[in-house]
């Protein structure tokens, strides 16, 4: 797993500009969704991968555990899967045809494609029977024509998403900034995000924190989702189970 220290010029700078290092500590669970990105055997198994993420594979025991916690404090869970199709190569033929070799492209297109080997969930991942699962075709799900994620989540009455999964610096950053633009509290998951290098996962989270959204740990957001729960408890008169 890849180990991140936010540097102190960047508390620095982000206490300065938005008062506090975690501008969204105050998460309502029950408006918040944790957002898994591709955590799929096209990135995470070495026999089927197109683009294989060794550190995918680290953080899944965390996925799993924040993906509890937020089911437990009244959240939802999304798992989002890359899809390949033949349309998304034409509306994105610049990836798919100027930006990657044709081996690798082919590899994607046949290993991506919905019941592909590539496009399965990771099976170490804990996916509850009321979670939601969305395809998205570009590398963020809220960019127009990717998916129906938005939607998927304003119908929810979802305003906060806690992004975990791969690749941090691609889709996973790709898909919270697009969120951030759109209107939502976001948050990135710092070690419950894989990239394919240290400086790349810590580049992607420093920059994101700086000017998009928040980072946090796992444990932090558990801590911030379990304490607000018992906190809206507290204030409904119940006591939370």
């Amino acid at each position: 797993m890849h180990r991140f220290d936010i540097p102190d010029w960047v508390k620095r700078h982000v206490k300065e500009r938005r008062g506090r290092l975690h501008a969204f500590a105050d998460m309502d669970p029950a408006t918040t969704a944790l957002l898994v990105v591709d955590l799929q055997r096209g990135f995470m198994d070495e026999t089927v991968a197109h683009s294989f993420v060794p550190e995918a594979i680290a953080i899944v025991p965390n996925v799993n555990r924040l993906a509890a916690a937020v089911r437990a404090a009244g959240g939802r869970v999304v798992f989002i899967r890359m899809v390949a199709t033949d349309q998304a190569a034409r509306e994105w033929s610049v990836y798919y045809d100027e930006l990657t070799l044709a081996p690798r492209r082919s590899k994607r297109l046949d290993g991506m494609r919905a019941g592909g080997p590539g496009y399965e969930l990771w099976p170490g991942l804990d996916v509850g029977a009321a979670d939601l699962i969305v395809d998205k075709t570009r590398y963020s799900a809220f960019i127009q024509g990717s998916s129906d994620l938005e939607a998927v989540l304003r119908r929810e009455g979802i305003d906060t998403v806690l992004v975990a999964g791969t690749v941090t610096n691609t889709c996973c950053e790709s898909t919270a900034r697009d969120a951030m633009m759109r209107n939502f509290r976001t948050v990135m998951i710092s070690d419950a995000n894989a990239a394919r290098s240290d400086e790349a996962h810590a580049a992607a989270l420093t920059n994101f924190y700086l000017s998009f959204g928040d980072v946090m740990t796992t444990g932090e957001a558990m801590a911030y989702l379990a304490a607000n729960a018992r906190d809206a408890a507290a204030a409904a008169g119940r006591v939370p189970g």
